[in-house]
């Protein structure tokens, strides 16, 4: 039995609730930011639409032009006003900045358990990084904003499915140059 067992089982652990979280705040900024360009381009045909019945109504008058403009006018300041309330664009960066600050969390575990793998770290050392990492994750957790079911479903499906955190050896070799991927030692 390795002397890092039940510390590497837990950091194993931790480390697999950070790369979920990671990809669950990457796609929730992608939902965000598909709603800001879905508003952004509501607003412009509610505009471009309110202005032509407004230009419509000057030189046609019509009583269904003047309704028509005036119910595109309420709808321009109700998708306005929730713009004003809710900002999916500041939403969407504060997803950015917590999953980047989880990325770096994330990649500190797996050079811990590299570490503990490779017998390169005692285990008071292990424990004090662990922790460090904890209160870490606990700072980033507290600034970070909430996300929702969804976005977890998507990265579940994104990191089980699509593989998004996953390499094969040769995609890793083509993006090394050709002395450092695996096998150049036997060819060199």
């Amino acid at each position: 039995m390795q002397p890092f067992s039940h510390l590497e089982d837990q950091i194993r652990e931790c480390f697999g609730r950070v790369v979920y979280t990671h990809k669950t705040h990457e796609k929730e900024a992608e939902e965000c930011s598909g709603k800001l360009a879905t508003f952004k381009v509501a607003q412009i045909v509610i505009t471009a639409l309110t202005t032509s019945g407004a230009v419509g109504v000057l030189l046609v008058d019509e009583g269904w032009m003047k309704v028509a403009t005036a119910g595109l006018a309420l709808l321009s300041l109700l998708v306005s006003g929730y713009m004003k309330g809710f900002d999916p664009g500041a939403t969407a960066q504060k997803h950015r900045d917590a999953a980047s600050a989880l990325w770096n969390i994330r990649e500190s575990y797996l050079s811990l358990l590299t570490d503990l793998r490779m017998n390169a770290v005692e285990p008071q050392a292990a424990r004090e990084r662990r922790d460090q990492l904890q209160a870490q994750l606990a700072a980033i957790h507290k600034g970070a904003p909430q996300t929702h079911g969804s976005a977890y479903g998507r990265a579940q499906k994104a990191l089980q499915h699509n593989e998004e955190y996953t390499f094969s050896e040769g995609e890793i070799d083509l993006f090394l140059p050709p002395t450092l991927r695996k096998g150049a030692e036997a060819k060199g």
